[in-house]
């Protein structure tokens, strides 16, 4: 997927549900901070856009999107790809990820606006997840210098998950860590902890 196609699935999102405000949660939320020339073919891969509205709490909005540009829909047939609504509460992820949103706003978005998760947020919230492709995004992420793994193991603490989800994160994390050059000397002790 590329930013231009974000960029209109968040139009089109923004005008089914009659909302300026879309959030992007999974994968491709990358692409609100990234550049897509520099992310690795595992992050731009998916044809699907999650996306979910700050103001859906019966996810009707999700629902109206789902319908009209969903997969399988005329949309996705058109354009190759999709958007999925999904709810807010769909992703887990660390304590203050809304203050860390990246705003996608341009002529191709109006009437409405993006928001992407920032990619260490993403990141954890595709490790907690624990699908094979999750785990292979962001390892790609780490290894083409995107994502810093202190900062992962960082924020990995700062998510209310069960215990034995953590310490798998915990040990996920760790690999990356341990790799020289895998954590900056002034946050080195965050990977000690993973």
């Amino acid at each position: 997927m590329s930013r231009e196609q974000l960029e209109h699935v968040l139009r089109s999102a923004c005008q089914i549900a009659g909302d300026p405000d879309v959030l992007v949660i999974g994968s491709q939320s990358v692409l609100g901070a990234i550049p897509e020339s520099r992310l690795p073919l595992e992050a731009t891969a998916s044809m699907e856009v999650d996306v979910a509205f700050f103001n859906d709490p019966d996810d009707q909005k999700a629902d109206q999107v789902d319908g009209a540009i969903g997969e399988f829909s005329l949309f996705h047939e058109t354009n190759g790809y999709y958007a999925q609504g999904v709810s807010v509460s769909t992703a887990r992820l660390p304590d203050g990820w809304r203050d860390r949103l990246v705003l996608v706003e341009s002529q191709s978005t109006r009437p409405g606006r993006g928001y992407t998760l920032e990619p260490h947020d993403c990141v954890v919230s595709k490790l907690i997840a624990g699908r094979e492709k999750d785990h292979a995004f962001a390892a790609a992420l780490i290894r083409a210098g995107l994502i810093e793994p202190a900062v992962v193991a960082e924020r990995i603490e700062m998510v209310d998950v069960h215990p034995l989800v953590l310490k798998r994160l915990r040990d996920w994390i760790a690999i990356y860590c341990r790799q020289p050059d895998g954590c900056r000397p002034a946050v080195a002790p965050l990977c000690r902890l993973a």
